[in-house]
Protein backbone atom coordinates (compact mmCIF):
# COMPACT_ATOMS: atom_id res chain seq x y z
CA UNK A 1 0.00 0.00 0.00
CA UNK A 2 1.19 3.67 -0.88
CA UNK A 3 1.28 6.15 0.97
CA UNK A 4 0.43 9.66 -0.34
CA UNK A 5 3.62 12.28 0.41
CA UNK A 6 1.00 15.19 0.29
CA UNK A 7 -1.22 13.97 2.50
CA UNK A 8 1.09 12.83 4.99
CA UNK A 9 2.83 15.27 5.65
CA UNK A 10 0.01 17.46 5.74
CA UNK A 11 -1.05 15.18 8.74
CA UNK A 12 2.22 15.41 10.27
CA UNK A 13 2.37 19.34 10.20
CA UNK A 14 -1.32 19.44 11.59
CA UNK A 15 -0.57 16.99 14.57
CA UNK A 16 2.43 18.56 15.04
CA UNK A 17 0.83 22.01 15.19
CA UNK A 18 -1.23 20.63 18.06
CA UNK A 19 0.86 19.47 20.01
CA UNK A 20 3.28 22.87 19.80
CA UNK A 21 -0.40 24.89 20.91
CA UNK A 22 -0.69 22.49 23.51
CA UNK A 23 3.25 22.37 25.16
CA UNK A 24 2.97 26.42 24.81
CA UNK A 25 -0.27 26.17 26.73
CA UNK A 26 1.59 24.11 29.50
CA UNK A 27 4.82 26.27 29.37
CA UNK A 28 2.49 29.35 30.25
CA UNK A 29 0.01 27.70 32.98
CA UNK A 30 2.99 25.87 34.63
CA UNK A 31 6.66 26.97 33.78
CA UNK A 32 8.09 25.77 36.45
CA UNK A 33 7.21 21.92 36.00
CA UNK A 34 7.91 22.54 32.52
CA UNK A 35 11.09 23.43 32.93
CA UNK A 36 11.63 20.26 35.19
CA UNK A 37 10.09 17.95 32.97
CA UNK A 38 12.49 19.61 29.65
CA UNK A 39 15.71 19.00 32.23
CA UNK A 40 14.62 15.50 33.19
CA UNK A 41 14.14 14.90 29.19
CA UNK A 42 17.33 16.38 28.67
CA UNK A 43 19.38 14.69 31.71
CA UNK A 44 19.98 18.32 32.56
CA UNK A 45 19.51 20.79 35.41
CA UNK A 46 17.42 23.88 33.80
CA UNK A 47 16.40 24.87 37.34
CA UNK A 48 18.47 28.20 36.81
CA UNK A 49 16.51 29.18 33.28
CA UNK A 50 13.46 30.75 32.71
CA UNK A 51 10.95 30.49 29.65
CA UNK A 52 10.43 33.73 27.52
CA UNK A 53 7.23 32.83 25.08
CA UNK A 54 5.60 35.96 23.26
CA UNK A 55 3.20 35.64 20.91
CA UNK A 56 6.15 36.15 17.75
CA UNK A 57 7.95 33.19 19.43
CA UNK A 58 4.90 30.87 19.66
CA UNK A 59 3.79 31.92 16.00
CA UNK A 60 7.57 31.52 14.86
CA UNK A 61 7.92 27.80 16.44
CA UNK A 62 4.36 26.91 15.44
CA UNK A 63 5.43 27.87 11.56
CA UNK A 64 8.98 26.55 11.89
CA UNK A 65 7.85 22.83 13.90
CA UNK A 66 5.09 22.06 11.28
CA UNK A 67 7.13 23.08 8.20
CA UNK A 68 9.84 20.65 9.79
CA UNK A 69 7.65 18.25 10.34
CA UNK A 70 5.35 18.05 7.36
CA UNK A 71 8.88 17.82 5.21
CA UNK A 72 10.37 14.98 7.23
CA UNK A 73 6.86 13.18 7.00
CA UNK A 74 6.80 14.02 3.03
CA UNK A 75 10.40 12.37 3.02
CA UNK A 76 9.65 9.20 4.85
CA UNK A 77 6.51 8.61 2.66
CA UNK A 78 7.90 9.46 -0.87
CA UNK A 79 11.25 6.82 0.67
CA UNK A 80 8.98 4.55 1.62
CA UNK A 81 6.59 4.40 -1.51
CA UNK A 82 10.42 4.33 -3.12
CA UNK A 83 10.88 1.16 -1.65
CA UNK A 84 7.71 -0.66 -2.00
CA UNK A 85 8.94 -0.60 -5.72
Amino acid sequence: MKIDPTKFALAAAIVFAVFWMVCSVLVVTMPIGMMRMSGHMVHADLGQMAWHLGWAGFIYGLVAWSAIAGATAWAIAALYNRLLG
